[in-house]
């Protein structure tokens, strides 16, 4: 098994996470439409729903909470856990680390028979290997590696562990 090296601690992440939020609610200051945070099943998701508590009390708007379910390898089908309706509505994409854009890239697929308001994207890593157009707008630690290294964002239930590269 390959060594794991600690890249962000969880009360790293935790002060990470709530600087997000803030820069979230600044940027959706005096927003009168609702945000609607769209969560990547996995450890995406367990980081969308923390942001949605932290969010929750720095927005007058309404927020909420819905998952994305994708193959990360073969996204071919993508499917919502609600059906919603996007147009006119502040929509955050959420995943735990970025690695070429291509999971953030095909969760966007859906939005594209809505007119969403905006569109922005969060991730807690986001390594430097992209190969689809994705910006990130919200990252909690960017970092480069070599091709070979993995990042892997650790959950136990709904709590953020830490992150680690393989």
């Amino acid at each position: 098994m390959a060594a794991k090296n600690l890249i962000l601690s969880k009360e790293v992440a935790e002060k990470k996470m709530q600087r997000i939020a803030l820069e979230i609610a600044g940027q959706l200051y005096g927003e009168t439409e609702p945000l609607i945070i769209v969560g990547i099943t996995g450890s995406g998701m367990v980081i969308a729903k923390k942001l949605f508590l932290l969010l929750e009390s720095l927005l007058e708007i309404p927020v909420q909470i819905i998952s994305c379910q994708l193959n990360k390898r073969h996204p071919g089908k993508i499917t919502y856990s609600e059906a919603i309706d996007f147009n006119n509505k502040n929509v955050l994409l959420v995943d735990d680390v970025t690695n070429s854009g291509r999971t953030l890239l095909y969760a966007l697929k859906p939005l594209l028979e809505f007119y969403p308001k905006r569109i922005q994207t969060m991730s807690l890593v986001e390594r430097m290997h992209k190969n689809f157009p994705i910006k990130i707008d919200y990252i909690g630690l960017s970092i480069a590696t070599t091709l070979q290294d993995h990042i892997q964002v650790e959950v136990e239930g709904e709590e953020l562990l830490g992150a680690y590269i393989l």
